[in-house]
This record gives structure tokens, C-alpha cells and sequence, in this order.
């Protein structure tokens, strides 16, 4: 008998896989099939991508105060790159050669928090990745063909734009409120002066794609509170984006207790398209170089939503018809309605303004409140492919999911420990894809083995596909994942090799072209790097030598003529303190003056090629 279960069992997967894969079925039979066959696995197999197979989807998980982007391979969890952004990465050289280390401005860390993708009619197009820097209040633009950062701002007049980024629906703005308040121009001003002379201040963002630029286009001088966390309207509601805020009590010391006197905070609800047309119609004052709109001056386009006190996330659904916020010590979430909204803005239903900005009355905006039995610290929430609502619970340390139009709670799952956001598939565009959703947690003891007091943080990746929620991975991650997006691998169209660019003056593409030429106290090296060797002045009797003074200046451009993918050359002076990575087909620069006189040996710091070792030079200062 024993001998025909094995038989039965592989008929029966062989018939399931045979009804999965060549049958003729609609999209949702073919995803009850997939469920179906998804339960026949455990939880290795469900994470199980075979080598030489590819993962279905890109994580990009902020990298906190290491100011890394970090990205994973989802469903594996497997690691795969971390992209330096704010702080400097000998690994890539990234902070050292010319154009990274004047992105950088003489920074040394960041501290990255809320990434977000460039999107098209709402949903993730692919092409870019935004970042916030709360540390030293920057903004970051990466470019999803190559995975380099091309541009870097200064955000002036706010500190620490932790409510950023989000992005409008078609990438017109990224807006990054800020998590503190200062006076205009980071100006002194003592403490008792905080109600009058300190500012909340959000500025919008522009990007121009084909210089792969951003530009602030406008700001707006908030209230002095704590803006945490933002979205962007969807659909009916994509005129419109929602942040939360804290201490609107203005408390200057001890926040734990002063800040959490008021029973409610504000959501600040705002018209991007209405403030965009008043600076266009001038209603702003020039303040340090910025377009400035002061809400009690310039009336319109903003309102004050009451919320449960000390809200941290608020999130619109992806049809955009409603938000949802919550208390972090609250134990239930609010849904809010966006046309209850309209309706009330609409006919004037206001319970009086803070800053000139007009209060809507919380009963006349709120659908429902939402409180799952025991359920606590309830921060962020994402959504389904059916509309289903997960939140974190930070102080219970699960996942609930629940459904936004009865607020009945479907299920829940345990997670280690103290989820702080989750990202789900897709999750914050107008179409989730209703598969995964890896929960973010700030504590990870007893899960890995140890390294000492200071643990990883970790990442559980959870299966939406059954009848259950079910946590089958769980990943370590470095300090500290704030928030992570998850996008569909096929979305992102890398390239390989850099392509040839002729108009590049410092680019040089053979050996006949190489050359070192001085201009005064300048040294120009135009050199090349090719498997296995260094090509600085092919004319030279040492082609592989460059010499300078002792107080040159020297720029080294350096092209990686290996057109072939996967053969990336670095270049690094002994004792100089300089490396910098060129990719296949890439020309890169390093500038620096020659302030030590002696000898220093160049070598290829990435492995290319069996004669690596061999791939060095010598870099000769004279006194």
C-alpha cells in the first residue's frame, strides 16, 4: 500500500502543475491555482530560487543612518547590492572620485529614510528611486538602469525631511515635509521664541529626467511641528497627498511627556495642484532664495484633519478614496474619507484654523474607527490586490490584516520583534500585487546567532497567498531599515556595459589616445584600465608610471575599455587614501592634490582577471 502513496502523491502534483501551467484559465483561476500549488510547498520551497533563476521582485530597503540603499531579491531575501547614496563607500569608491564626492559636499553620513519610486499614472515605472537624508536634510535621485545616484540636494530652510519622500502620481513633485522644526535660514533663535519664530517647513521637489537633476520648486512654512510620515492622493484623490503631524502642542523639551498632552494631532491634508497655481500667481514671498508660501498669508489649498494623538503613518488606499491614520498609542486606526473630505472643505464645515490653516471637524471626515481586540501601537498600514489593509503593530509585534470597508479583522500574525513598517508588493501604487509583504522589525534577539550586544535588525517576508498569512523567511538586515518599497523585477531594465560616449572630452577609448599633459600646476592624466593592466601614457617608457610635484594638482580620468559585463577595474593609490571603481565602459575621475611627496604604488582594487595582481603602477611625487 505503502508504495502507491508516492505514485498517487507525484500523479497528483504532475496533474496540478500540468492544469497550472497548460490550461486555459482566467487570471484569477490561475491565481487560485497558484494558491493551490503554493500549499502544497513549504515554506524552503516558497523561498526557494534555484541558481541561474532569477527573483520576482527588486526590495529597496532604506539603509537608516549607514545612509545606504540596501537591495534584496524577493522571495529569497537574498541580498544582493547595497547602494551607497549619502555616506562615502570605499567598496565602490563612491565619495571619492570627482563627481560622487562633490554630490556628497563635504558629508560624511546620512541617514536615509523613506525611499520612493518614480511612478506613471500611479504605479512604479522603474526608472528612478528617491531618497531622503533626515541626518544632514538632502534628497537623492537614483537612476534603476545603472544603480548610481546622480544627483543630490541641499534642502534648505528645513531639518531632517523624515515625512518624505513621496511622490505625486505621475512624478510631477516629490514633497519633503520636515521632522523638525528651525527658524527660516537655520537662523539663532532661543527656544521661548518657538511658537513665533520656528517652522515646519515642506518644500516640493521637481526632477528634470533629462538632465537627472531636482530642483526645489517651492516651499511652504508649515507650522512649527513634527511632520512623520506622508502619501500621495490615487485616482479621485490624486490631486491631493496627506501627512501626518506631531507636538502640535509646541512643546521645546521632554516631547516623550509634553508632546502627548493633546488628546489629537492633525493630518494635514493639502491640494498640490492649488499650491502650485498660487505660486504661479505669485502668492508666495522670496525667503532665502525660495518661493515661500506662509498659510496665514496665502490663504488656500491646505486643512487640518484631527487625529488620534502622536500618529506616525497614514496611508491611502490605492483606489484613492480614502486615508488611514492612527495614534502610536492608540489601539485602533481611523479610516478617512477623501469625498467626505471634498464635501466638508466644500461647505465650509470648520472647527476653527491653527496658523491660518482651517480645521475640518473629525467627525464630518471620519468613515469608520477600526480596533482590533488587543491590538496595539498600530503605525503603518499597506494593501492587497483585494483592497485588504495590513498594519504593523509595534507594541503587540504582529501584522493585522483587515478590510478597510467593514473594519473587520481577517487575520493576524505574529512577527520578532516590533514591526515598525512593512512594504508589501507593489503596495503603494494603484495596483498591488497581493503576494507578499515583508514586515520591517527594529528587534531581532534570539532569531540569529549572535555578534556581540549589538544585534541585525530583521526583515520576515510573509505569504498572502493562502487563507492565512504565514511568515516563511526571516532576514537579517544592518541598521536600519525605515522603509522599503518592492517593485516587480521585470519593471527595472539595467544595463550591462556603459556605452561608448565620444563627446566625453575625458573620455579615451584606446591605447594610442592615452596621455598625461600638465597645465601649469595641473596634471591631466587621460589613461585607461584593461584587463590586466593600466595604460596611463602608451608612449612612455613606463606606461603605467604617472609622476608629479609635490603640490599638483592632478585629475585622473580613467576609462575601463573592457566592454564586457561584469569587469569592473578599481583604482587605488597606496598611502593616498584614494580608490575609485570605473564599470565596464565607464570613465571616471579622481582629483586631488599631490601633498605628499614619495613613492606610491597604483593598484586594481576589484578582482578582473587571472593576472590581477599584476595590474598595478606606481605613483611618483617629487619633493
Amino acid at each position: 500500500m505503502k508504495k502507491w502513496i508516492p505514485i498517487a502523491s507525484g500523479l497528483a502534483t504532475g496533474l496540478l502543475a500540468a492544469t497550472v501551467f497548460f490550461a486555459d484559465l482566467s487570471p484569477g483561476d490561475r491565481n487560485e491555482a497558484i494558491a493551490e500549488s503554493s500549499k502544497n510547498k513549504t515554506n524552503a520551497e516558497k523561498v526557494y530560487v534555484p541558481f541561474g533563476e532569477k527573483d520576482e521582485y527588486y526590495l529597496f530597503a532604506s539603509g537608516g543612518h549607514s545612509g545606504q540603499m540596501f537591495i534584496y531579491g524577493v522571495p529569497s531575501m537574498r541580498h544582493i547590492r547595497t547602494v551607497p547614496v549619502f555616506s562615502p563607500d570605499s567598496a565602490t569608491g563612491y565619495g571619492f572620485d570627482k563627481h560622487s564626492k562633490e554630490m556628497m559636499g563635504g558629508f560624511t553620513w546620512g541617514d536615509l529614510h523613506h525611499p520612493a519610486f518614480s511612478e506613471t499614472n500611479g504605479d512604479y515605472d522603474g526608472k528612478y528611486m528617491f531618497a531622503t537624508d533626515v541626518g544632514n536634510s538632502r534628497a537623492a535621485v537614483m537612476n534603476l538602469e545603472t544603480f548610481t545616484v546622480k544627483d543630490i540636494i541641499d534642502v534648505p530652510n528645513t531639518s531632517g525631511p523624515h515625512c518624505a519622500a513621496f511622490v505625486t502620481e505621475n512624478t510631477e513633485y516629490m514633497f519633503l515635509p520636515t521632522r523638525f522644526a528651525v527658524p527660516i535660514g537655520r537662523e539663532y533663535a532661543p527656544l521661548d521664541d518657538y511658537s513665533e519664530k520656528y517652522r515646519g517647513v515642506m518644500s516640493a521637489v521637481t526632477f528634470d529626467e533629462k538632465k537627472e537633476k531636482l530642483n526645489i520648486a517651492y516651499q511652504v512654512a508649515l507650522p512649527p511641528w513634527s511632520y512623520d510620515l506622508s502619501d500621495a492622493g490615487k485616482k479621485v484623490s490624486a490631486d491631493w497627498a496627506v501627512m501626518t503631524t506631531y507636538n502640535t502642542e509646541e512643546a521645546t523639551t521632554n516631547l516623550e511627556i509634553n508632546a502627548s498632552q493633546a488628546d489629537r494631532d492633525f493630518i494635514v491634508l493639502f491640494n498640490w495642484k492649488e499650491l502650485e497655481q498660487m505660486v504661479k500667481d505669485g502668492k508666495y514671498d522670496e525667503v532665502t532664495g525660495q518661493k515661500m508660501i506662509f498659510p496665514e498669508k496665502h490663504k488656500g489649498g491646505m486643512y487640518l484633519v484631527p487625529v488620534a494623538k502622536s500618529p506616525h503613518g497614514v496611508d491611502v488606499t490605492p483606489d484613492g478614496k480614502h486615508f488611514i491614520a492612527s495614534g502610536k498609542l492608540a489601539p485602533s486606526m481611523t479610516v478617512f474619507s477623501f469625498e467626505k473630505a471634498f464635501k466638508a472643505i466644500e461647505n465650509k464645515e470648520f472647527a476653527g484654523e491653527r496658523n491660518g490653516i482651517p480645521i475640518l471637524k473629525y467627525e464630518s471626515v471620519m468613515e469608520k474607527e477600526v480596533n482590533p481586540e488587543n491590538a496595539l501601537g498600530p503605525l503603518h498600514t499597506q494593501f492587497d490586490d483585494q483592497g485588504m489593509a495590513y498594519t504593523t503593530m509595534f507594541i503587540s509585534s504582529e501584522i493585522v490584516k483587515w478590510d478597510p470597508k467593514t473594519g473587520e479583522t481577517l487575520d493576524r500574525v505574529p512577527v520578532q520583534y516590533s514591526p515598525g513598517h512593512s512594504v508589501a508588493a507593489e503596495g503603494d501604487t494603484v495596483a498591488p500585487d497581493g503576494k507578499y509583504l515583508i514586515a520591517l522589525n527594529k528587534i531581532a534577539k534570539d532569531s540569529y546567532l549572535s555578534v556581540g550586544p549589538s544585534h541585525p535588525e530583521s526583515m520576515q517576508l510573509i505569504d498572502l497567498r493562502g487563507d492565512k498569512m504565514e511568515v516563511i523567511q526571516s532576514a537579517p538586515v544592518n541598521p536600519e531599515p525605515h522603509y522599503a518599497q518592492m517593485i516587480k523585477a521585470d519593471k527595472i531594465k539595467t544595463i550591462t556595459v556603459y556605452p561608448k560616449d565620444e563627446k566625453n572630452p575625458d573620455a579615451v577609448y584606446n591605447q594610442e589616445e592615452t596621455r598625461i599633459e600638465r597645465k601649469g600646476n595641473e596634471v591631466h592624466v587621460y589613461g585607461i584600465a584593461m584587463r590586466s593592466k593600466f595604460i596611463f601614457d602608451a608612449k612612455a617608457e613606463r606606461p603605467d608610471q604617472i609622476e608629479v610635484k609635490k603640490g599638483d594638482k592632478v585629475f585622473i580620468h580613467l576609462t575601463n575599455i573592457d566592454f564586457d559585463q561584469d569587469i569592473t577595474h578599481g583604482f587605488a593609490i597606496n598611502g593616498y587614501d584614494l580608490n575609485i571603481e570605473v564599470q565596464p565602459g565607464q570613465t571616471n575621475t579622481v582629483e586631488f592634490t599631490a601633498d605628499k611627496a614619495g613613492t606610491f604604488p597604483i593598484y586594481c582594487t576589484n578582482f578582473c582577471s587571472a593576472l590581477h595582481q599584476e595590474m598595478t603602477g606606481y605613483f611618483l611625487v617629487k619633493p
